[in-house]
């Protein structure tokens, strides 16, 4: 029969990389969500400004839309790359 070990408890920088990695994964969460908005946001100018026929609205959607693209590359590929930093 194996003798009963106890776990050894986390030393502070195993406390420390848990957080960092939690707060990896609030930051990505967080920068997707705002990708959300902007694409939402994006798409009702866009169809706003095709329904009224006006460029300038179509114009600003179609950025938006492009911007929540490029955001949400940021939040899935280069946030990952963080916790793997240190």
């Amino acid at each position: 029969m194996k003798p009963f070990r106890k776990k050894a408890k986390p030393g502070p920088e195993e406390k420390d990389m848990a957080f960092f990695n939690s707060a990896i994964t609030v930051l990505q969460t967080l920068v997707i969500a705002l990708d959300a908005g902007l694409g939402v946001w994006g798409v009702v100018n866009l169809l706003e400004g095709y329904g009224n026929d006006n460029p300038g609205a179509k114009s600003q959607g179609m950025k938006q839309l492009m911007a929540g693209g490029g955001v949400a590359l940021i939040g899935t590929q280069l946030i990952p790359l963080l916790s793997g930093l240190f």
